[in-house]
């Protein structure tokens, strides 16, 4: 029997999709420690059940296939066919019976993997168009889909924490959040500083005189950012001017 692979060459597109399988099998493994009657609990996410992140999650590697089979066939695949779907989807997803939850997202997880291994290497600069509108090679769709994974499966609130996140995930996760704050014009008089490991010093943000410059260690500083607010036992301090504010403000909105 001849061993099946990913097509595609490129070794960054392969470093990604391990850390995309990897953010899979650790949402499933916080997946399966919840009970069915916990997954009626709420998550991290305002609004949301642990249900609709459960649905989300499984929605969205259909979503991600679908685009790679716009790569590999030329015939235009929309994610959704509109963002009143996209909603309307999850909500419904929201109401299965907990074990055709976890079916969506074991057997949306496996065919997401399927297409990406069976994408021949000549296809992966193809263009699709993401659910913002936003014109990206389908190698995109990689980092699309370890964003989701990694992030939703601490927002079930079962245990998973930023912390097991890895580093270069939490840097360009980081990034992409200033990336939006600046888009919108909302990172004047803030700035972003990590404080130890290998990422000692990384600053976002210019922390001159009148701004608010929130530090902390990367998990950290990436949760408040992302709007998880902070978690217990995480040093996240915000200061002015070399004076440190009694509370840290919210952040701007990322999404």
């Amino acid at each position: 029997m001849v061993a099946r692979h990913d097509l595609v060459q490129d070794a960054e597109v392969r470093a990604g999709l391990l850390t995309a399988r990897r953010g899979t099998a650790f949402f499933a493994r916080k997946l399966g420690e919840l009970s069915y009657a916990e997954m009626d609990g709420p998550s991290l996410l305002p609004g949301w059940s642990r249900r609709h992140v459960i649905a989300h999650v499984g929605y969205n590697a259909r979503a991600i296939a679908r685009l790679v089979e716009w790569a590999a066939t030329g015939v235009e695949t929309p994610m959704y066919s509109s963002p009143q779907a996209r909603n309307e989807e999850i909500e419904f997803g929201a109401t299965l019976p907990p074990i055709a939850l976890v079916n969506l997202f074991d057997h949306s997880a496996i065919h997401l993997s399927v297409e990406w291994r069976d994408l021949p290497d000549a296809k992966w600069g193809e263009e699709v168009r993401t659910a913002q509108g936003r014109l990206v090679p389908v190698s995109e769709t990689v980092w699309m889909r370890i964003r989701e994974v990694w992030l939703h499966a601490v927002d079930l609130d079962n245990g998973a924490r930023f912390a097991d996140i890895p580093a270069d995930v939490l840097r360009r996760l980081l990034g992409d959040i200033w990336g939006a704050w600046e888009k919108r014009g909302e990172t004047a008089g803030l700035a972003l500083r990590v404080v130890d490991g290998d990422d000692d010093g990384l600053t976002l943000g210019d922390p001159g005189p009148g701004a608010t410059v929130i530090e902390g260690r990367l998990p950290a500083v990436v949760r408040w950012a992302a709007g998880r607010g902070a978690e217990p036992g995480q040093d996240l301090t915000a200061a002015r001017d070399g004076e440190q504010l009694a509370e840290v403000p919210a952040p701007p909105r990322w999404i």
